[in-house]
């Protein structure tokens, strides 16, 4: 598996960066491996959908489940990848930590390529966070 943990310092309060990026519908404005979303269901706070990512146009189907205000995990349970990405807000005084924790392999023959994709799934993290940041904070 490869397990990646990052976090960005965003000044402003934890709900303001959870208008953003709770709105899982947005997720391709900020993370560009995921190419395209189609939802499948919603119930309560659990949203199944199929994403394609940048890796090679691969359909995945996740499970996403939303904790208000506290954090989001999406559960990878179809496709190339295996695993879950969990963003987790951490309020600290008028600002935000926002945690992002993957913790992902590639699936079948693609799985001795796991350990090359992590640092592009760091950088692109690294990314997402900038994105979600200078969103939030304009």
């Amino acid at each position: 598996m490869a397990l990646i943990e990052t976090s960005i310092e965003i000044n402003s309060p934890s709900e303001e960066v959870w208008e953003i990026v709770s709105d899982v519908d947005n997720e391709p404005k900020f993370w560009k491996g995921t190419k395209e979303i189609r939802n499948i269901s919603k119930e309560g706070n659990v949203v199944v959908r199929e994403i394609i990512i940048a890796f090679r146009d691969q359909k995945c189907m996740q499970k996403v489940t939303l904790h208000p205000k506290e954090k989001i995990v999406a559960v990878f349970t179809k496709g190339i990848i295996d695993g879950f990405k969990e963003l987790k807000l951490i309020p600290k005084e008028s600002k935000t930590v926002l945690e992002v924790k993957w913790d992902v392999k590639l699936t079948g023959l693609m799985s001795m390529f796991t350990g090359m994709i992590k640092n592009h799934i760091k950088n692109g993290t690294d990314l997402a966070l900038q994105s979600i940041k200078e969103e939030v904070e304009k």
